[in-house]
């Protein structure tokens, strides 16, 4: 299984996804022109590194703002996580958020409230 690497644009968060780990980390803002596009490989990404015989993952967010149609892609990936979680998969998200940024907290919150598999929410410190 490859490594992906997406770069950060102001509008699109940067995407690393380390196979050997088996992590995906983002980092940054989130309102591009098309989620759909920006967002398919990640999860492509995700099912294939679920089908592989170690089945694991661990989501680490550091987003600052989601558009809605980022949000939606979010929903999708936590819903892949969700049912791989289901077949047994372990699977993890670690969502940091900014103290300064109340509202990405309280999003966080509500997603984590949707799952049942290990979702932990921090603010980071830098």
């Amino acid at each position: 299984m490859n490594n992906l690497r997406i770069e950060g644009t102001q509008s699109t968060p940067s995407i690393v996804a380390d196979a050997r780990a088996g992590t995906v980390e983002m980092r940054g803002d989130s309102y591009p022109e098309n989620s759909f596009e920006l967002f398919s490989p990640v999860m492509q990404w995700i099912e294939n590194r679920l089908r592989d015989a170690q089945g694991t993952v661990t989501l680490n967010l550091h987003l600052l703002y989601l558009n809605t149609s980022s949000v939606k892609a979010m929903m999708d990936i936590f819903d892949i996580l969700e049912d791989a979680h289901r077949e047994g998969c372990k699977v993890a998200v670690n969502w940091y958020y900014d103290e300064q940024n109340e509202r990405v907290a309280e999003l966080a919150e509500e997603f984590k409230e949707d799952c049942s598999f290990p979702f932990m929410i921090a603010s980071q410190v830098e």
